[in-house]
C-alpha cells in the first residue's frame, strides 16, 4: 500500500510539473502570436494572386536563391569571437531639436543602426524598416538583442510621412514599434501582403500602401517606388514567403535615393540604375552574410557592386552594427565596404549610429572610424559569391575588388 501511495503522489507531482511546463508553453506562444502577425485575405490576396511573383501559393525570386546547409551549419561553430561588441559601441545621440530645420541640401540621412534611418528628402521625411524593440524577435525574451538603446526616443522623431517596410523578418518590421505608431499620421509603404500584418496591430486599411514592384506611392511631391529584390519574407516557416519584399527608390524634385531592403546580387539592379537612378545616395545592406547562404544578402564587395549598378554617387553601408545575425566579425561589414569602395573609387559614408549627414555636401576625402580595430577576414579569405540559379557569378576577385 505504502508504495502504491508513493506511486501516485510521484504521478501527481509529474503531472503537476508537466501542467505546469505545458500552461508556461502556451503563455509564452499566446504572447508571441500576436508579433507573427496576420496572413492575407479576401481582397489583398486576390491582389497577391495577381502579381506576377506569386507562383503556386507563394511569392517567388525571378533567379533562385542557393543554399549551403550543411556550410550553415559549420558555420555555427565558426562564430568570430568578434561577432558581438565588447564594450559600449559609439552612439550619437541627437535631441529633437536636430530635426526642427530642414536640411540646407535638401538631402539629410540619419542611421539609428542595422536597417533603420530616416531620409528627409525635397521636403518630406521617411523612415525605413524602424525597429525600437530591446530584441529582433516576436518575444522578449530570446533572440538577438541589439548593441545599444536607440539613439533618439520614437516619440523625439519630427513628423513622418512615410515608413517603408522592405518586408517582413523581425529585424525588419517590429510590432511594437508599429504599434507605437498607432496615433501618428504617417503613411506604411509596404511590400504586398504586409498590410495583413499592420492591420492585425491596429493600423487603419487607410493609412497602408501594398505595393509590387515597379509600383509607388507619390507623398509630398516625392515619388516612392518598391524595387525588386532578391531575398524572402515570412514570420514563421508556415507563412514563408507569403508576404512579398523589396528595395525603394525615393524620387523628389532635386533629390534621389536608393535603399536596397535585403537582397542578393540579382539582375535586375542595373534595370533599377537606369529607371529609376542616378541615386545621391545609396542605402545598401551589407552586413549579416555568409558565403553559405550567398544569394540571401549582398555582403561587403557586392554591396558597392550593387551601389554601381543603381548608379549610386554616395553609398551608406547599411544592415550592420546594431545585430549579430551571422558568423563575421561585428566591424567586417564596413572595413570590407571601405577596402571594396576604396578600389572601385565610390565614396562612402560611414555615419556613427544617430549621426546625421547631408550626402551631397559633406566631405567625404577621408573617413574616421568610429567603431574599433578587429581582426576581421578579406574578401579574398572569406568571399561571399552570389549564384544563377546555383552557378557561382565569380565576381569577386581575390584582392577583394568587384570585377565591373
Amino acid at each position: 500500500m505504502a508504495e502504491k501511495r508513493r506511486g501516485r503522489r510521484w504521478l501527481r507531482i509529474t503531472g503537476g510539473v508537466i501542467a505546469a511546463l505545458l500552461l508556461t508553453v502556451a503563455t509564452l506562444l499566446m504572447s508571441a502570436w500576436s508579433a507573427f502577425g496576420q496572413r492575407a485575405d479576401g481582397a489583398r490576396l486576390a491582389r497577391m494572386r495577381a502579381s506576377p511573383r506569386w507562383h503556386d501559393g507563394a511569392f517567388v525570386n525571378p533567379q533562385a536563391m542557393w543554399n549551403d546547409f550543411r556550410g550553415a551549419m559549420a558555420g555555427t561553430f565558426d562564430t568570430s569571437d568578434d561577432a558581438s561588441p565588447s564594450g559600449a559601441v559609439a552612439v550619437v545621440r541627437p535631441s529633437a531639436r536636430a530635426f526642427a530645420e530642414a536640411p540646407a541640401s535638401g538631402l539629410r540621412v540619419t542611421w539609428f543602426g542595422h536597417s533603420s534611418t530616416l531620409i528627409e528628402i525635397d521636403g518630406i521625411r521617411v523612415l525605413t524598416d524602424p525597429i525600437w524593440s530591446e530584441r529582433a524577435s516576436p518575444v522578449g525574451w530570446a533572440g538577438p538583442t541589439r548593441w545599444y538603446s536607440p539613439p533618439i526616443a520614437l516619440e523625439s522623431l519630427p513628423p513622418i510621412d512615410a515608413v517603408v517596410i522592405s518586408h517582413d523578418h523581425f529585424d525588419h518590421l517590429d510590432r511594437a514599434t508599429i504599434m507605437a505608431m498607432r496615433s501618428w499620421s504617417n503613411l506604411f509603404i509596404v511590400p504586398l501582403g504586409i498590410g495583413a500584418h499592420l492591420a492585425s496591430w491596429g493600423i487603419p486599411d487607410a493609412r497602408v500602401v501594398e505595393l509590387d514592384w515597379w509600383e509607388s506611392k507619390i507623398v509630398g511631391g516625392v515619388q516612392i517606388v518598391a524595387t525588386p529584390s532578391r531575398h524572402a519574407s515570412g514570420r514563421m516557416l508556415p507563412q514563408s514567403d507569403r508576404t512579398l519584399w523589396a528595395g525603394y527608390a525615393m524620387l523628389g524634385a532635386t533629390h534621389h535615393a536608393f535603399y536596397s531592403g535585403d537582397t542578393g546580387l540579382h539582375d535586375t539592379l542595373e534595370d533599377i540604375g537606369r529607371k529609376l537612378g542616378p541615386f545621391d545616395v545609396t542605402l545598401i545592406e551589407s552586413g549579416q552574410y555568409d558565403a553559405a547562404w550567398p544569394d540571401w544578402h549582398l555582403g561587403p564587395e557586392q554591396a558597392v557592386e550593387a551601389n554601381r549598378l543603381v548608379r549610386g554617387r554616395v553609398m551608406i553601408p547599411v544592415h550592420w552594427g546594431l545585430f549579430q545575425l551571422a558568423f563575421h566579425s561585428w566591424t567586417e561589414p564596413v572595413e570590407r565596404v571601405l577596402a571594396a569602395g576604396r578600389c572601385q573609387g565610390v565614396d562612402v559614408l560611414t555615419p556613427t549610429p544617430g549621426e546625421s549627414v547631408e550626402p551631397t555636401v559633406v566631405p567625404r576625402t577621408s573617413v574616421v572610424p568610429w567603431w574599433p580595430q578587429l581582426p576581421w577576414k578579406t574578401a579574398a579569405q572569406a568571399p561571399v559569391v552570389a549564384t544563377r540559379n546555383g552557378v557561382s557569378t565569380d565576381r569577386v576577385t581575390p584582392a577583394g575588388c568587384v570585377v565591373r
